[in-house]
């Protein structure tokens, strides 16, 4: 029996199919995932989703302070009475509520709040992260323009940070058994390749584009309000999955210059 497996014995606790639940029960992954988020010593680690601790216990051997955030009112039981005084636990929503400071970030994310996640953690500042996550969201992360895994999660990602996958990481590795692969991935923030004239403005561009990517980019911007008749805008007759994201911040640019403008 695996020490995950033990454990689910031993607890009682029963993974919930609802949240995402699937509990990493091969310690070798586990080690490569804390190795590949490089702590280092007098670090701030947060762990978002710590569960049945496979990926904490880890991180408490190293001279680092460790802050985790769990949801399951079970979980945060166990955690808290597992690991005690040696870490600072938040018992909340990851989504919701505020995250501390930190360093590192490691986390293995159920599927469900993959994306608000990822999000949440771009407008953080911070060294590197490593995240599970499921591997056709793995390749959304890092897709290139043209694929159809290209998204609004892409091009925020490579606005902010460089981003790769790790290794694959097959079902089996989990209790229980996901229907699909996952993945680690590391994600190091890094200054844009390219700069924008209102960053908001450019993610509002994104964002909207990437919602109605089978229309034309001028149908969907003009219907959002954000380019009137007469904006000198480039590549409205183009779909934003055909965009590079440097291409995307050139429309923003023209959208921040026209309404400017009209100030």
């Amino acid at each position: 029996m695996t020490e995950t497996g033990r454990l689910i014995a031993e607890t009682g606790i029963v993974p919930k199919k609802s949240k995402g639940q699937n509990f990493l029960t091969d310690g070798r992954v586990a080690d490569r995932h804390i190795a590949y988020a490089g702590i280092r010593e007098g670090d701030r680690v947060l762990e978002v989703g710590p569960g049945l601790g496979i990926l904490t216990e880890r991180i408490l051997e190293l001279p680092c302070s460790l802050t985790c955030i769990e949801l399951d009112d079970i979980l945060a039981q166990y955690v808290s009475e597992t690991f005690g005084d040696r870490l600072t636990l938040i018992h909340g929503d990851a989504v919701k509520v505020p995250f501390p400071e930190f360093d590192v970030f490691v986390s293995n994310l159920p599927y469900s709040v993959s994306t608000p996640v990822i999000f949440k953690l771009l407008d953080c500042s911070f060294r590197t992260g490593v995240v599970m996550v499921q591997k056709e969201f793995a390749d959304r992360m890092v897709a290139d323009v043209g694929s159809p895994d290209y998204s609004r999660l892409t091009v925020n990602l490579f606005y902010r940070a460089d981003c790769e996958i790790m290794e694959a990481v097959p079902a089996s590795r989990f209790n229980p058994r996901p229907k699909v692969d996952s993945a680690l991935v590391r994600i190091t923030p890094r200054k844009a390749p390219f700069d924008v004239l209102d960053e908001k403005t450019f993610l509002k561009v994104t964002e909207i584009t990437f919602n109605h990517r089978r229309k034309k980019i001028g149908t969907s911007l003009k219907a959002a309000g954000m380019v009137r008749a007469g904006d000198d805008v480039p590549y409205l007759d183009e779909r934003v999955e055909n965009l590079r994201p440097a291409e995307i911040a050139e429309i923003a640019d023209a959208i921040h210059r026209a309404k400017q403008d009209r100030l």
